[in-house]
């Protein structure tokens, strides 16, 4: 089997590209819309005690007409759980801590509350296994039918080229999850949510690795076009208190219940980047 290191290499560098391709999109659509608004990148360098060489990222982040908060963050991290927090992850115990994560993780809050937020994340995990995991998931404070068919469809092509389970499997699993109990009602309109496909051998990683390529292509592809088919739309002031109360169980699953939210500060990352997650402005009624 091909050396970790070179395959966790391989998915950061496409993580990279990705990123910077999804940015340069971004930023288009601000230009369109008469904006000069511009990603501003920060490195950020893990630091963990005994460690030489932990890692670390760069945050991306942008405020524009269109793009009220987007952050597209990259990270390539590697060390040791603690005791506790290795119990909770797949190839990891106490007797074997050791771990290496890369990964691209994206949220977009946007200035018209008809726009849809955003959430997308894929990433790659090695510990005494090695996997991939991810998804991504619409999130509007007012939905539209069609919108939510269309990033589904996306998505659902997507999952086909790989697997005919997946789809129906990833979709559920990001309805379960995506869900906030103390609330009694999900996050947004769902996506879909896969985790552990796991890489037992170099087959396996190349297979499980073009699937995650196609579902940041499928995202790449979809959410854009979301974005130009609302971003002039007129709204309301009770339009804007809609989204900003929105905003507020937004926050709420991310802060309770999020999983990136919680690797992120279990594993020393970046605070700034790590809740790059929450909106600019929120309401709790």
């Amino acid at each position: 089997m091909t050396d970790l290191s070179e395959q966790t290499n391989a998915a950061k560098t496409w993580f990279e590209t990705l990123r910077d391709r999804i940015c340069a999109e971004f930023e288009a659509i601000e230009r369109e819309a008469g904006s000069d608004a511009a990603f501003q990148y920060t490195p950020w360098q893990r630091e963990e005690e005994g460690n030489s060489d932990p890692g670390g990222g760069v945050q991306g982040l942008m405020k524009g007409k269109v793009f009220e908060k987007v952050g597209v963050n990259v990270s390539t991290v590697k060390g040791s759980f603690s005791p506790e927090f290795a119990a909770q992850v797949n190839g990891a115990d106490a007797e074997n801590p050791g771990f290496t994560a890369t990964g691209i993780s994206l949220v977009a809050h946007m200035a018209n509350p008809h726009v849809p937020a955003v959430h997308m994340n894929t990433r790659f995990l090695t510990t005494g296994k090695a996997w991939f995991g991810g998804g991504a998931d619409l999130n509007p404070p007012i939905p539209y039918e069609e919108d939510t068919e269309e990033f589904h469809a996306r998505f659902r092509a997507a999952c086909a080229g790989h697997n005919p389970t997946y789809y129906d499997r990833f979709k559920q699993w990001a309805d379960e999850y995506f869900y906030i109990p103390h609330r009694g009602v999900h996050r947004g309109v769902g996506g879909i949510f896969y985790d552990h496909l796991e890489c037992d051998d170099d087959p396996s990683f190349d297979r499980n690795f073009a699937f995650t390529r196609d579902v940041g292509e499928a995202f790449l592809d979809i959410y854009p076009a979301l974005v130009r088919r609302r971003m002039e739309s007129d709204f309301t002031d009770a339009d804007k208190q809609t989204q900003l109360e929105w905003r507020g169980r937004y926050a709420e699953f991310n802060l309770v219940y999020d999983r990136g939210t919680l690797f992120g500060l279990k594993t020393g990352g970046n605070i700034d980047a790590i809740l790059m997650s929450l909106p600019p402005e929120a309401v709790w009624s």
